[in-house]
Parts: structure tokens; sequence; C-alpha cells
């Protein structure tokens, strides 16, 4: 059931009611005194507020509008500085619109004065709580300006600013906007709450075209003027009568209707709703299932509940139990609508019916209002929904529901693919062939480091006649490794993040990878010359240890000296042949036959052998070799990659922290998951 109707002897419609054409603004009596007090009685919070009783002559039209005209230039009493010049509102140079802007009080012509009580300049603060989070919102605005667009923080940077401009207005006044559709009554609920006829009812629609408050204390000029409601537009209520709540410090606002059809009284309605520190919603039985309202308004406002009331009018027009059946309905839709209703001692909104045009539930309201003013905390309460409602607006920027970052394997896999783009394992290899050859060299005999020498001349000459577009297509292969390597990973580190900072951290691997491949060219060919120039000296011990080798085996003299011994007995067999032959030794052909063949057969034995006691140590250099070059790469990896990568991760740890107190500590998407941020 969307709505109940029932018929009633008596048209409800707001009623035209009769404007005095002398005072159209004032209920005050044309003639008389004028008695003007301070807004709590004899006993304010400024002192007793003096009385003045002054005696006017009646006004005529133009009198009123040029009073209505002057009122910005009369001086705001009690709240001149010490130089006597009259203080205006907070971040104005100037004075300010008198006070409320009460335009039901009059000044005598005769130079008559109005007195009104001192009150102390804004001086709200919020709890320790709510600055905590407003200081982690402030903080993660200013952490997210260089990542985020500025529509994304757009909602954030607006909650700052009205927290701030709330803050330095007065923390004793309450504003409450009184909100609803066309015809549901607000105006008449308004008067109601005023006790007398301030703001315009009838059967024309739209009624109310503009704003109008009622301010229950003094001191509330600066709120109304951040509301930009003009002097002429404000208004006081008549003195309770004795018994009812005095309802200090409440400035409420009569807006225009939300669906009317003039759009200019839509955005005033808007604009006043997201500063206000509460709102009362006025339905109707006809109307309080409407769309636009719980679409455009209720639903979206579902986390203000603690500073929202909702009001049943025209209930005298339900026959019997339908007005229960009624709230019932509309409790359902304001839960359907995510607001928590203030039942049973809970938080949340407070659901109430009443009659504006019969009074039927006027007080309890009043009641409800006045309580509710009284606790000073409504400001407060206002403006931590809003920072839920910036929390949930940034939530998909900062929550993320598993772990995030750059893990140890990612970090290996970069290595590996680094390693494999500057050719770390054919370096290696590169240097295990050379320690071999170094051995050979040393360890060889003379013909046969004759015979390599003339092969390792031939194979020069061939490599450097050989076309250059092989070493230009590996070059072009090895960058096309780093660039993917740099991608890849990119992609890991940002997995998991929102999508605006894992495009961040993408971003950063792209810049870093940037001159990588060169680097790594150079690095490369650093570590290969180093490596060369060692095994050309023969990786002396201390320069081979020095250079990242093996130390040289100790039994290499021993193969030296063995070589050698070779050599010579073949020498000295050969010319002991040749002096036989000549003429020079005794005929005795086995003896230095015998040493010819020894160190023919000899040499080539020992030069097998350290080539077979030369593998450990030659490949244990060259996977030294491998790993210099392995490590030295990572390093440049990590120096120009995973650093920057690392510190974006860092940023975001930090502001997903703040964040975390922005949203009140709870744990979001999964709770604050693991970044893993490591350098190493």
């Amino acid at each position: 059931m969307r709505a109940l109707t029932a018929s009633a002897a008596t048209d409800h419609t707001d009623p035209v009611d009769p404007v005095d054409p002398v005072d159209p603004v004032s209920p005050v009596d044309p003639v008389g005194p004028v008695d003007i007090t301070g807004p709590t009685g004899p006993t304010g919070p400024t002192g007793p507020a003096e009385s003045v009783t002054t005696p006017v002559d009646p006004l005529d039209d133009s009198d009123l509008t040029d009073l209505a005209d002057n009122l910005g230039d009369l001086p705001r009493a009690g709240t001149s500085t010490a130089s006597g010049a009259p203080e205006g509102r907070a971040g104005d140079g100037g004075s300010t619109p008198w006070d409320d802007g009460l335009i039901a009080r009059r000044v005598a012509k005769q130079g008559g004065e109005v007195a009104v009580p001192a009150v102390p300049a804004g001086s709200g603060s919020y709890d320790g709580q709510l600055k905590q989070r407003l200081d982690a919102l402030r903080e993660l605005v200013g952490l997210s300006r260089t990542r985020l667009d500025g529509a994304t923080l757009a909602e954030a940077g607006q909650v700052l600013d009205e927290a701030a401009a709330r803050r330095r207005l007065s923390s004793r006044h309450t504003v409450v906007a009184l909100a609803g559709a066309t015809g549901s009554g607000k105006s008449t609920l308004f008067n109601a709450l005023a006790g007398v006829n301030l703001s315009e009812t009838g059967l024309r629609r739209p009624t109310t075209s503009a704003p109008i408050a009622c301010s229950w204390t003094d001191g509330a000029a600066g709120l109304l003027d951040r509301l930009g409601i003009p002097g002429r537009a404000r208004r006081r209520p008549v003195p309770g009568q004795q018994g009812e709540a005095e309802l200090d410090g409440l400035v409420l606002v009569d807006l225009p209707d939300h669906d009317s059809a003039a759009p200019e009284h839509r955005e005033q309605v808007d604009r006043v709703l997201g500063l206000v520190d509460a709102v009362v919603w006025v339905v109707d039985p006809e109307k309080y299932a409407d769309a636009m309202l719980h679409e455009r308004y209720l639903r979206p406002m579902a986390g203000h509940a603690e500073v929202m009331f909702v009001v049943l009018n025209q209930v005298d027009r339900l026959p019997g139990d339908a007005t229960e059946q009624v709230l019932d309905d509309l409790r359902r839709l304001l839960d359907e609508d995510g607001i928590a209703l203030g039942e049973h001692g809970e938080p949340g909104a407070t659901v109430l019916p009443l009659s504006a045009l019969t009074g039927e539930g006027v007080d309890e309201l009043r009641d409800c209002l006045d309580q509710f003013t009284a606790d000073r905390r409504a400001a407060a309460r206002r403006i931590g929904a809003d920072v839920d409602a910036a929390a949930d607006h940034l939530k998909p920027v900062y929550a993320v529901g598993r772990q995030s970052g750059l893990s140890e394997e990612a970090r290996e896999e970069f290595a590996d693919r680094l390693a494999e783009a500057v050719g770390a394992a054919a370096a290696g290899q590169a240097a295990e062939r050379e320690w071999s050859r170094g051995a050979g060299r040393a360890c060889g005999t003379p013909w046969l480091r004759l015979w390599r020498w003339y092969e390792e001349r031939r194979a020069g000459e061939a490599a450097a006649t050989a076309p250059a577009a092989v070493a230009d297509d590996e070059e072009i292969t090895a960058r096309q490794r780093v660039e993917h390597a740099v991608r890849v990973v990119g992609d890991s580190a940002a997995a998991g993040l929102p999508e605006a900072w894992g495009q961040a951290v993408r971003e950063a691997a792209a810049r870093g990878g940037e001159g990588l491949p060169e680097a790594l060219d150079e690095l490369a060919s650093d570590v290969s010359f180093g490596a060369s120039d060692a095994a050309d000296d023969h990786l002396g011990s201390e320069q081979g240890a020095s250079a990242g080798r093996p130390p040289r085996p100790g039994w290499w003299p021993v193969a030296v000296f063995a070589q050698v011994f070779m050599t010579a007995i073949q020498v000295l067999g050969v010319l002991w042949l040749v002096g036989q032959v000549v003429g020079v030794f005794a005929s005795n052909v086995g003896v230095p036959l015998l040493l010819v063949l020894a160190g023919i057969v000899g040499g080539p034995c020992v030069e097998w052998s350290c080539r077979m006691a030369a593998k450990g140590p030659a490949r244990r250099y060259g996977q030294e070799a491998e790993r210099r070059l392995r490590d030295a790469a990572a390093a440049c990896g990590r120096a120009r990659v995973l650093d920057p990568v690392a510190a974006e991760l860092l940023r975001y740890r930090e502001v997903r922290e703040q964040y975390v107190k922005v949203a009140g500590g709870v744990a979001v998407a999964g709770g604050v998951t693991g970044i893993s941020t490591t350098r190493g």
C-alpha cells in the first residue's frame, strides 16, 4: 500500500492566510509597544538581556520597504572588536547584515535603538574522532592530488571546505531545514512551530519560492549568510506558551518544494540541503511513496539518518487505524532506502505522525527538536555523515580485496628476464671457455698453441667479415625482452590495486624502463671486458680473486713445469739426433729417439690432464661470471624500475592507511590487505 486517502469534510490544502495590509511580515500589532527580549529569557547565555520597550508609530508600505532595505546597514550589536569597530562574519572584512535580519523588529522613527544580546564568535569544534577523520581526509586528498583527477576528489574537498566553514560559525545553533513536496504542508508546519504565520501558505503552487528562516536565538547571522538567506527572509517566532519547549538555538528554514516545476526552486533546495545541520522531511498520505523523493533524496542521504526527521503530515485526513498502516508502509520504504530508524533507543531517523493544521503531534515534534538542538552535536553528526559519504565515494579508489604489490616471485622473474636479455648465461659460458683457453695456453705444447693461434686468427677474420645485421637483430631482440620484462613487472605490481593507482604503478615502471636496455648493454660490456682481461692475464690468484673468480689451482705450476720438461727433452732428443748425423756425437739412435718420442707423447698427455683438471675451476669461474652479470643486471633493474614501483606502492599504502582512518577504522573491501614494497 503506497498511499492511503480518505474523504474529509474539511479541505486540508494549505489555506490562504489573510495578510495584514499594514505589516505583511510581522504579527506585531501596528500600534503599541514592542517588547524585544533575549532569546532564552532573562538569563540567556550572555547574561540578562535588556528589554527595550519603544513606542512606535504605525508603518506604511513605504516605511516597511525602507526598513527592509536599510537593515543591512545597521551595526551588529555585541560583536564589536576591541577598537569598537563592528566585527563581521568570519572571513569578511567589513560589517555584515544586522544580526539575524529580524524584519519583525521595528526601529522607532524617533531614534529609538534596539539592544541585541551579545553573542560570542563562532567557536564550534569537533570531537577527537571526527577531528582525526577530517585530518586523515585532508592528508588523503593531499597525497592523492597528483594521482587522481579533480572530479574524483571534488566531493572530499567540498566536505573539508564545508566542515571548516561550519566550524568557524556558531556552535550554539542548529540549522534544521523543512523539505517536502508540493502540497505536503511544509509552510503550515513551519508556521505551527513558530507560532505565527511567517511563511506564506495557499492554493497557489508553488507557494514558497525562496527559503525563509526563523531563528529562536540571536547570533545566527553567519549561518544564514552561509545559506544565502537575505535579511528580508529572516524571521523571529512568537514566544512559546508556558510549558512549551523553548527550542533554544534552533534555526528553522522553510524550503521551496523539491518537486517544484521551477528549476531554480529545486536548485535552491539542493544547495541548502547540502549546508544545513539536519532536515525534516514532510510527507503526506498521498505522496509519501513518491519516486523522486526516495530516489533523488532519501536513498542518497541514507547515511544521514541521525540528522533526519520524517514526519507524516495531514494524518487527520486518514480514517481509523489508517495512520498506523501508512506509517508502517513509510517505515518499510525508508528501510528499503537504507535509512536506519531511530527506534528503541537506537540512532537513526525519527518518524512521527502529525497534523500541522490541527496541531496534532506538533508538540511532540517540538519536543524532539528541542532535545535535538540542546545536544549541540547536530553539526558534528552531519559532518561525520558527509565524511562517511565521501569515504563511500572514494572506496573504489582506495579499497582492495586481495593481496597486492610486488611479490618475491615477481622480483625473481624480473631478474631472470633481465639476465636473459643481457645474456648472462652466454656470458658465463664464454667465461668458462675463456678459462679453459687460458689453461690450454698455460699448459699446452708450443706446437699446439701455435696451431690454435693460427685457427683463432682465421676465425677472427671470418667474424669481421660477417654481416652486421646479425648483431642488430640480437640487439633488437634484447631490447624487446627488456621492454617485455618491464611491462610484466608493472602489471604484476598493479594487480589488485584500484584502477587509478594501478595505472600510476604501471607508469612508474614504464618511466623507469626508459633507457634500461642501453644501461644493460653498457653494464654487460663492462663486466665482459673485466672478465676477458682477467683471463688474458691467466687470472693470477690475487687478480682473479678481485675479478670475482676462484683462485688459480695449486697444481697449475706443476703442470707448467711438466710441460716445459716435455718440451725440453724433445729439443734435447732432436739436437742429439742432429749431432749424430753431423758426426758430433757417437752413433746411438735409440736414446735420443726415445727422448723425442717421450716429449711428443708426454706433452699432449700433460695438456689433456690439465684440461680435465681445469674443467671444475672453469665451470665455477663461468658460474661466477654469470652470477656477477645477473646481479649487476638485477641491481640496475631494481634501481631504475623496482624502486620507483615500490615507492608508488608505499605511497598507496600511506593513502590507504589514511582512508581507513577516514572510514572510521572499519575494515573495507576485504580488510587491510598487505602490500609488499620490499626493495631488496
